[in-house]
């Protein structure tokens, strides 16, 4: 895994990923300390930056092997990503989702032309029924963030933020990163570290699954008692990957954790003074740049909103507790 990787990958996605912009709000900066620099991916291809991966990973597969399709495991966003990807590339899709993934991203899946196979994830394994569908139908799997081509793709994200960066004048600023699996903060993390060498990655995530966190402060691989019961479903994982942990241990800072309303509190302001809708998990690393600034240093930070792919009912909820 490394930056080379990351431009083909930057490449092979010319003309196909949206270039996301770089926002600010004075709004947001005030309750920050600090400019807040905001990477909305909710803007991407199916309202994430999974799409970045999918299209990757699939482009990077031998045509011939890529032709009797693909398959993947997801909560929602990687799915969409990986079945839009497919459907573009003419092949076939199968994802595998959770029962209890928020309706719309089922739907949205479905909708992109692929097949979903439904799983408990309180007593099933995923990863095992992937593996099973895999060698029964000859379809290559394609990982949620343990994988170097889609990790290579949501590095791309990287390159853009330190273009952007750099742009208005940022050299220096901590980069918080919506935390799952690792794929989207290590993937940035290799790119700045070619192209912003002064910034540093801080992956964010919700309490209760706060397994990155957990695994940097210790440096072993921790694992999440549960595997549901937090509104961040985007950013639920069993546990760190084994690729990408290695590389956030080697290039990130310490994690920073938020409560589900802060979640939902930063949600409110995305909308309220970007007009960015995001949902609970994509809006974790705004949240700790709110609510978190005792535990970040420096005039400037930048944040993704990694998804906006929440339901209506969740979104009004937000809104409504937290709108001004």
């Amino acid at each position: 895994m490394n930056i080379e990787m990351i431009r083909a990958a930057a490449k092979r996605l010319e003309g196909k990923a949206r270039r996301t912009p770089l926002l600010n709000s004075p709004f947001l900066d005030d309750i920050a300390g600090r400019r807040v620099w905001v990477k909305p991916e909710c803007l991407q291809h199916t309202g994430s930056f999974k799409f970045r991966g999918g299209w990757s990973a699939i482009s990077a597969l031998d045509p011939d092997v890529r032709k009797r399709g693909v398959i993947a495991f997801s909560s929602g966003n990687h799915a969409q990503g990986v079945a839009l990807a497919a459907r573009e590339h003419g092949i076939s899709s199968v994802i595998v989702m959770p029962a209890d993934a928020p309706a719309q991203k089922i739907e949205n899946t479905k909708a992109l032309g692929a097949e979903v196979v439904l799983y408990d994830r309180a007593t099933e394994d995923r990863d095992e029924i992937g593996a099973r569908l895999s060698k029964e139908r000859g379809l290559t799997l394609i990982k949620p963030f343990d994988e170097p081509q889609v990790i290579a793709g949501q590095g791309t994200c990287g390159l853009e933020i330190a273009a952007q960066a750099a742009q208005v004048g940022v050299e220096q600023a901590d980069v918080i990163v919506c935390c799952g699996g690792g794929g989207l903060t290590s993937g940035i993390a290799l790119a700045l570290e070619a192209d912003a060498p002064q910034m540093r990655v801080r992956p964010a995530e919700p309490e209760g699954f706060d397994d990155v966190a957990r695994s940097l402060n210790t440096g072993a691989i921790q694992r999440n008692a549960a595997m549901s019961g937090n509104i961040c479903d985007a950013i639920i994982t069993p546990q760190p990957g084994d690729i990408t942990f290695p590389i956030m241990q080697r290039l990130c800072g310490p994690g920073l954790v938020i409560s589900e309303d802060e979640a939902r509190h930063a949600m409110a302001l995305a909308f309220s003074r970007l007009k960015v809708v995001a949902e609970p998990g994509g809006a974790a690393a705004l949240a700790a740049a709110l609510f978190r600034k005792d535990q970040i240093a420096g005039d400037d930070v930048i944040v993704t909103i990694s998804g906006g792919n929440v339901d209506a009912a969740m979104f009004q909820s937000a809104l409504t507790k937290f709108g001004s």
